[in-house]
């Protein structure tokens, strides 16, 4: 087996097959524009190909020395995952600047700094748009615009978008990411980043995706019983509104105030916001100023606090993609929170 899929495409390593379901996916749910005006760059997993588009971004043959290493900003709360994987190489062409309400464009010139946007966000599952006016150097982080966590109410049409299988259809162990990119220099400089890095993505994993993602296609194209969104949904909706009974109940925690409920051109009616995580902030009657080690060392509950993503340490982010049974024991366990 060789380390090329196509060696007249700009991705080499991206199997024509992976490539045809993911146009396919896309065309479907009518979350982003995957035509042929977009490169997709397949990667291990969406972290590899964010740190890609740093790469691409940072590398532009139009850049001054001066501007590097150049600012990444993203708002608070932003994925936990964003500062280490900027800062881990140390790089002397970009670094982590923190939260993009508060940076100030002017230090760098006007535009050498690169925005990531999360939406639906991690942490909290809110709707960011980019809050600077320039949009060559955005990095839109679409991870969780499928219609189980949100309503789909248009095709994303940015210049670099990025998805991952893991938070699609849930096959996190596949390692799979891939990045729908406009332009095609920056495209080549992301697909050089993952060849220098590790020689291509595994044609394996490439061809299991595809099948989980034509199995996904099928289901609703072909008239099929198994309808994954839809599953996935009924799943979501369940989860929040026994969550939501716990929380009320014992007042202990507040709930962020989401979007009301939008028409998904998807699901074809109005659907509410379902976030893959809840993010939570302790209201309760006890002195608790980290509530992360307040739930993991009282009530033997796992969480990530609110430090890890920019944030005061009151706040944690909960999982509600867990399996049903460690599901129902969060729940028994949240109930006795006071």
């Amino acid at each position: 087996m060789s380390y090329f899929s196509d060696r007249h495409n700009l991705c080499w390593f991206l199997h024509h097959e992976f490539a045809s379901q993911i146009r396919r996916i896309h065309r479907l749910v009518g979350n982003a524009f995957a035509d042929e005006n977009y490169h997709i760059i397949v990667g291990n997993g969406s972290t590899q190909l964010y740190q890609a588009a740093l790469y691409a971004l940072s590398t532009h043959p139009g850049l001054p020395e001066t501007c590097r290493p150049i600012p990444v900003v993203s708002v608070v709360p932003h994925y936990s995952g964003y500062p280490a994987a900027t800062d881990v190489l140390r790089s002397a062409l970009y670094k982590w600047a923190g939260d993009a309400n508060s940076f100030d464009p002017h230090t760098t010139g006007g535009d050498h700094y690169i925005e990531v946007i999360c939406s639906p966000n991690n942490p909290d599952g809110l709707l960011n748009n980019s809050v600077f006016k320039q949009i060559t150097n955005n990095i839109h982080d679409l991870a969780y615009y499928w219609p189980q966590y949100t309503p789909i109410t248009n095709a994303a049409d940015h210049n670099i978008m990025l998805f991952t299988v893991s938070k699609c259809t849930g096959h996190a162990g596949s390692r799979l990411g891939w990045a729908l990119v406009k332009d095609k220099g920056v495209a080549s400089r992301m697909v050089q980043f993952v060849e220098l890095g590790t020689i291509g993505v595994s044609k394996d994993s490439q061809l299991r995706a595809a099948t989980i993602l034509r199995a996904v296609a099928d289901g609703y194209e072909e008239g099929g019983a198994y309808k994954l969104f839809h599953f996935g949904r009924k799943v979501m909706t369940e989860r929040w509104d026994r969550l939501r009974q716990v929380v009320m109940a014992n007042g202990a925690f507040s709930f962020l105030e989401y979007p009301p409920p939008a028409y998904c051109g998807f699901m074809r009616e109005e659907t509410s916001h379902l976030p893959a995580f809840a993010w939570l902030k302790y209201e309760g009657n006890l002195d608790i100023e980290d509530t992360e080690n307040f739930l993991r060392t009282k009530h033997n509950i796992l969480t990530r606090s609110g430090k890890h993503f920019g944030t005061e340490s009151k706040y944690v982010r909960i999982s509600l993609l867990e399996l049903e049974e460690t599901f129902n024991i969060f729940i028994d366990r949240m109930s006795s929170i006071i």
